[in-house]
């Protein structure tokens, strides 16, 4: 199952990652806000300017309550008009800017925090989820500090490790996945991501164990979706092919329209020897649209298993019109219409798929088969050839090449290779010793006869 080996790219898990990464900053934030414009009802000012200042803030934080982001912003920009020095203010105004998908603007307001205020640590935290998604190595800079600044929360950590994993640095990930399960054992998104990354690393009993325990804390629902995908990973990796043939059937359940899954599973059933299965998530894979090259293979080998062969013909046909050039493809369609004993077919396809492959000497010796089968002695004796100059023929090789040369009345040459087979042959009981045994007397009082 090669198509689930894991590549470092930007998966559904990973972009749930910085979706939940976002809910938590979004659902933390107005409570620091809210406190902010609280202490200033409780101590109102006497200053009308102050006053006015304080009432901007309020309604700021009337307005993020209703999510009315954008006046929420009018009002932190026209306070900061008049205090460009508030590190809260810009802290809140990046939180309105991270609601608005305006994350250049929420950047360089978190930046403006941190400037203002070195320890602040919520701007770091909120800076590092606004780089993770475009530039994950720049965000490792301010999740460090967040996760320095914030010892005792889990999820600056979790995020840290999020974003070393994802620019190339899984040993340094796990670290912080590690630290991050510490402080926070029942958080879902510290499990699921520290078991993908145990995956990645190549730590696959390590990885299922901690996806258990997500699975654990969110065993239905969307969120479980995720990890039965990634155990069923795990569990392919560590060959335990039938629970990962389970994972992804309920991964499936919740996420019916991943074809790339459901092949997944196919292929896991095929491995099974499960072949009725596997043609039923095929089947319901095709119905997506047309299928792909790998979904024609699979089924080209059930149908080889279940000896379907005119189906099995039909399959490769359309795998040789998506892939021409694949020898493999060819040699497997010439090995149909071997089965199927229709021998001009078989050499045309296999002559096709060794043309492609010239290496492919077992090819070679197909070729030889359906030749002599079609009555072509002359064409298999050219591929005998051919195949002579890559090994050593074998006794059975021999004994073709003397039926050949007797078939196209050259006795001679006919007798030479009977001769050199009962050298080569250790089967005394065979029918070709028999036949050749027989052939060499008469060829050897035929010649004689001739010389007379």
């Amino acid at each position: 199952m090669g198509d689930m080996s894991g590549i470092r790219r930007i998966t559904p898990f990973s972009k749930a990652l910085i979706c939940g990464a976002i809910v938590f900053v979004l659902s933390a934030l107005p409570e620091t806000i809210a406190q902010t414009s609280g202490s200033a009802r409780k101590h109102p000012p006497a200053d009308p300017a102050a006053q006015a200042l304080n009432r901007l803030l309020a309604d700021a934080q009337d307005a993020v309550n209703r999510q009315d982001y954008a006046a929420a912003a009018q009002d932190y920009q026209d306070y900061l008009a008049k205090k460009p020095d508030d590190a809260s203010v810009h802290y809140n105004l990046g939180y309105v800017y991270t609601a608005m998908r305006r994350p250049d603007d929420a950047k360089a307001e978190y930046e403006k925090a941190v400037s203002l205020d070195p320890k602040m640590g919520p701007a770091y935290l909120n800076l590092g989820i606004t780089l993770l998604a475009s530039d994950p190595a720049a965000a490792v800079e301010p999740l460090q500090k967040a996760a320095e600044l914030m010892p005792d929360q889990a999820r600056p950590r979790f995020l840290l490790g999020a974003a070393l994993d994802r620019s190339g640095k899984p040993t340094a990930a796990i670290e912080q996945y590690e630290a991050a399960e510490k402080l926070g054992d029942k958080d879902f998104d510290i499990h699921l991501s520290f078991g993908r990354a145990l995956l990645i690393f190549g730590r696959a009993a390590d990885a299922e164990l901690e996806l258990h325990q997500a699975l654990a804390l969110r065993p239905g629902g969307p969120d479980a979706a995720p990890v039965h995908l990634e155990l069923a990973h795990s569990l392919v990796a560590q060959k335990k092919l039938e629970p990962a043939a389970a994972e992804l059937a309920a991964y499936l359940e919740a996420q019916p329209k991943d074809t790339t899954a459901r092949i997944d599973r196919a292929s896991l059933l095929v491995d099974l020897t499960k072949y009725d299965d596997a043609l039923a998530e095929l089947d319901r894979a095709a119905a997506a649209g047309p299928e792909s090259l790998r979904a024609l293979n699979l089924r080209s080998q059930i149908y080889y298993q279940q000896k379907r062969y005119d189906d099995l013909i039909a399959v490769l046909q359309k795998a040789a019109a998506l892939a021409p050039r694949d020898a493999g493809i060819a040699a497997r369609l010439g090995e149909a219409y071997l089965a199927k004993k229709d021998y001009p077919d078989a050499g045309h396809a296999l002559v096709a798929a060794y043309n492609l492959d010239p290496a492919a000497t077992d090819v070679l010796v197909e070729v030889v088969e359906a030749e002599y089968e079609a009555k072509n002695y002359a064409t298999a004796l050219q591929a005998l050839d051919t195949l002579s100059k890559h090994k050593d023929l074998p006794a059975g090789s021999w004994f073709i090449r003397a039926s050949c040369y007797d078939k196209l009345g050259q006795p001679a040459a006919a007798l030479d290779a009977y001769q050199r087979f009962l050298q080569l042959n250790k089967d005394e009981n065979s029918d070709m010793y028999f036949a050749s045994s027989a052939r060499v007397r008469e060829l050897t009082r035929e010649l004689q006869n001739k010389k007379r």
